[in-house]
């Protein structure tokens, strides 16, 4: 899950409540507006709002979810899905199918490494979003 930690300039992301498309929203999912509605961001889809619900089952479509919005200045910790042992700070890698992990994927990445505590699979990382 990606759990804020740091805002550059000590702002606090306000809450919003968007509606959300037929998903099972977890706590610190990175997510994306996809035709109207909230859908998981992941691959190479920058995340635009972070969940802050948990949900144990899919909602229904157009059912309002609480989010805030991502920006350049917030960094975000979260963790691995796969070993990375290439990874250096400043690297940019993928979002995990999940969203809520990233990837040791450099590729095309859109989560900045400003962090790194473990390069194993589990492994927590920091990381920004920057446009």
């Amino acid at each position: 899950m990606f759990i804020n930690i740091k805002n550059d300039d000590g702002h606090v992301a306000p809450f919003e409540k968007l509606p959300c498309s037929a998903i099972t929203p977890k706590n610190g999912m990175a997510m994306v507006l996809s035709s109207g509605k909230l859908a998981i961001a992941s691959d190479t889809n920058r995340p635009e709002f972070i969940c802050v619900e948990e949900h144990g089952a899919a909602v229904t479509a157009g059912d309002l979810v609480t989010v805030v919005r991502v920006d350049e200045e917030t960094i975000f910790e979260t963790e691995l899905s796969a070993a990375g042992d290439s990874l250096n700070i400043g690297d940019k890698v993928t979002i995990a199918t999940d969203g809520l992990r990233v990837t040791a994927t450099k590729t095309n990445g859109v989560a900045e490494l400003v962090y790194l505590d473990d390069t194993a699979a589990g492994g927590m990382v920091q990381v920004r979003f920057p446009a």
